[in-house]
């Protein structure tokens, strides 16, 4: 037996997952597995016969903690099984810190554990399966974007920020994400966003405003460069993160792309330069045959105000839902947005594991300052334009410690 599947025993973990477990089923609706398994946890037999002892043709994904299988329990339910690879060095703790998160947080924008198998070597988790698998499968296929029309699309982007704005500020316990990209966004049949993946999250102090650390996980452009560069991590990290995805729900492209052309590359670099040059909506996806001209405009002038250089700049997740769910609002003027950090330069040591996305891991140094500036804009629905009020400027500058 594993070391820290023997520290997991000694100190009453399984006894408070039980406990755990009971509530959040019961919460969730999903009580009944089936009388062929067990109450709270899978036994491993059930786990591998449900995928057909595993088999290639189950596969969903793979990461660095392992593949996912979609299984068949006896009474009919679909399910996800993560697989923790026996290799993976950083598996038990990535496990052990989703197992954790996901008992403490219910909301219907974050995907549902519905168990556990720890027999044997055997380290698994079983979520509720989600047939539409991720949202990149979606966005990044020309045979699949047809069917994310603006509507959907849109519904998408205020699923995904009030799943933030759940784990920031109303769950028991504040949860800093850390890897929000489209690949950690699962679909249910209705193509409802739900967020997943929760190895890499973070439990924040209440009455903390950052923490700074040595240790850098993430996925290579869409961590937020505070914390790529310095290990400076808050939960303005995951509102960085949310406005590169932002972004490329819009334009329905990848954040970087080579093949485009050097001018069209980088997102956050051509979003810029559109939203200079008065022809921000040139960036929405040419697919869309429709979409609502004012809240495309919005949303990338959002999905830029996100993904400031100063992290005070960037407005929070509650101010983000309020932005979304309004007729009417102001938004401030963007600046340039960060662009430091998004050069590939780190170690690469996992990725999701519902797709194939590289995450990334590196160790922080040095310090990061930086100022923009801010124009409040209102937004009229007059046409496809927005009528812009030049009334406030205002500068901001924040100075970002060296991490520790």
């Amino acid at each position: 037996m594993l070391p820290s599947l023997m520290f997991l025993l000694s100190m009453g973990f399984l006894s408070s997952l039980c406990t755990c477990f009971e509530k959040r089923l019961k919460r969730a609706g999903v009580g009944d597995i089936g009388e062929d398994s067990f109450d709270l946890f899978f036994e491993l037999r059930a786990l591998q016969i449900a995928t057909n002892f595993f088999s290639d043709l189950n596969q969903l994904g793979h990461g660095g903690f392992g593949p996912v299988y979609k299984g068949l329990m006896p009474n009919g339910q679909e399910v996800a099984v993560k697989k923790l690879s026996v290799d993976s060095r950083q598996g038990i703790k990535e496990f052990t810190n989703e197992v954790k998160l996901l008992l403490k947080i219910q909301h219907k924008n974050l995907v549902i554990l519905l168990g556990c198998c720890i027999e044997g070597p055997a380290k698994m988790l079983v979520y509720e399966y989600l047939p539409n698998k991720s949202l990149d499968c979606f966005l990044f296929a020309k045979e699949k974007s047809p069917s994310l029309d603006w509507t959907k699309r849109f519904q998408i982007v205020t699923g995904i920020a009030r799943g933030l704005l759940y784990l920031h500020e109303e769950a028991p316990v504040r949860i800093i994400h850390r890897d929000i990209k489209a690949s950690n966004i699962l679909l249910d049949e209705q193509l409802n966003p739900k967020i997943s993946d929760f190895g890499l999250a973070r439990l924040f102090p209440e009455d903390g405003t950052h923490v700074n650390t040595f240790k850098i996980s993430g996925t290579y452009g869409y961590m937020a460069p505070e914390y790529a560069l310095h290990g400076y991590l808050s939960v303005k990290a995951d509102v960085f993160s949310f406005g590169v995805l932002l972004l490329e729900i819009v334009s329905g492209r990848k954040n970087s792309d080579g093949r485009l052309g050097p001018q069209k590359a980088d997102l956050l670099t051509y979003a810029w330069g559109l939203f200079q040059e008065r022809k921000t909506l040139e960036l929405v996806d040419g697919s869309l045959e429709n979409y609502a001209a004012d809240e495309s405009a919005m949303c990338i002038r959002l999905g830029l105000l996100c993904c400031q250089s100063t992290v005070s700049d960037r407005p929070d997740m509650n101010s983000v839902n309020l932005t979304l769910s309004s007729d009417s609002f102001i938004l401030p003027r963007p600046g340039k947005p960060a662009t430091q950090g998004r050069v590939s330069r780190w170690t690469t040591d996992s990725s999701s594991a519902f797709t194939n996305t590289t995450t990334t891991t590196t160790n922080a140094s040095s310090t990061l300052t930086g100022a923009t500036n801010a124009t409040s804009t209102t937004r009229a629905s007059v046409g496809s334009s927005f009528v812009e009020d030049f009334s406030r400027n205002s500068i901001s500058c924040s100075s970002i410690n060296e991490g520790r």
